[in-house]
């Protein structure tokens, strides 16, 4: 048998496998599907002694910009990190236009998991949120100069009931 049949059939096993469903080892060590499961955001709900400081210097184009929102913590899930790769283009940190991320198309948009997203105000450029547990999350915060708004993403790791501090 020549190399180029086996060349192809690796080729096409490497793309079968790129179009399985995935699955993803969320930060508290559970192992699931990127399908949104609420048992999966379970550990999220729990109070804990950890604290996220977080503070906006985002700049652009020489303008500095605050906050025109309030700023959201959600969990990191498997679900949660694909949807986020889709619409940031990122799991890790990302500052995207909110009308590119509002265009962008997520697999299963009507799952319901704002009942585990927190929510504070900003102010002076700063937020916080208190009692958490220990996991991963992402936060997220809406800025603006005057014009078009962006939107800020940042995955932050909380360990050992301690404060993070964050500047996005």
């Amino acid at each position: 048998m020549s190399i180029r049949p086996l060349l192809a059939l690796a080729a096409v096993a490497v793309l079968g496998a790129a179009c399985a469903p995935t699955t993803g080892t969320m930060s508290h060590g559970a192992t699931a599907s990127t399908a949104f499961n609420a048992a999966a955001f379970a550990w999220s709900a729990q109070t804990g002694q950890a604290v996220i400081n977080g503070r906006v210097d985002y700049r652009q184009d020489g303008q500095v910009y605050d906050c025109t929102g309030s700023v959201a913590l959600t969990p990191d899930t498997p679900y949660t990190r694909a949807r986020f790769n889709t619409l940031y283009g990122s799991i890790d940190r990302a500052a995207v236009p909110e009308a590119v991320v509002r265009a962008r198309t997520v697999s299963d948009p009507n799952a319901d998991y704002r009942s585990f997203v927190r929510s504070t105000t900003c102010n002076d450029r700063r937020f916080s949120f208190t009692g958490l547990p220990d996991g991963g999350w992402f936060v997220i915060a809406p800025v603006s100069a005057g014009g078009e708004r962006v939107v800020l993403m940042r995955r932050v790791e909380t360990r050992g009931g301690r404060a993070v501090n964050i500047t996005l």
